[in-house]
């Protein structure tokens, strides 16, 4: 079967809101400014891909670095919504895994958040059924 792009994005702005009021109150200062630019910027280059078979994370604005997670080891996903994301329709996809170099995966701050979960938690699900892995639960002993 061959990989198809599920979902791809980046963090709104929403994320740097304590970044920008600050630059807005000590705009005055010049330097604000382009602390302001530089986190927009450094925003817009996170971009995050969810594919059939991998959750890629792209950062970095003159170096790259794009980490990725085959999405048959994603174990759990979780949704937050803080209020101010919400107001701007936003939230965080927090995605618990089985992978030992990424025991944990935050998709911040996206449009949609809930809806993308969903579509995640059913491709996980057909990557595990197409790979035959199954995630096995242990219980520790008392």
């Amino acid at each position: 079967m061959e990989e198809k792009v599920i979902w791809k994005g980046n963090s709104s702005q929403v994320i740097n809101l304590g970044t920008y009021v600050v630059c807005f109150l000590l705009i005055w200062l010049i330097v604000p400014l382009f602390v302001a630019i530089w986190r927009w910027i450094e925003n817009r280059c996170r971009i995050y891909e969810i594919t059939t078979e991998r959750i890629r994370i792209t950062r970095g604005v003159f170096n790259k670095r794009t980490d990725e997670l085959e999405l048959y080891r994603a174990k759990d996903t979780t949704l937050v919504e803080p209020f101010l994301y919400r107001l701007a329709g936003a939230g965080n996809i927090v995605i618990t895994t089985i992978d030992v170099s990424t025991p944990g995966l935050t998709i911040e701050a996206v449009k949609s958040a809930p809806a993308i979960r969903e579509e995640l938690r059913k491709h996980v699900e057909d990557c595990r059924d197409r790979k035959r892995v199954r995630v096995a639960e242990l219980d520790e002993p008392l």
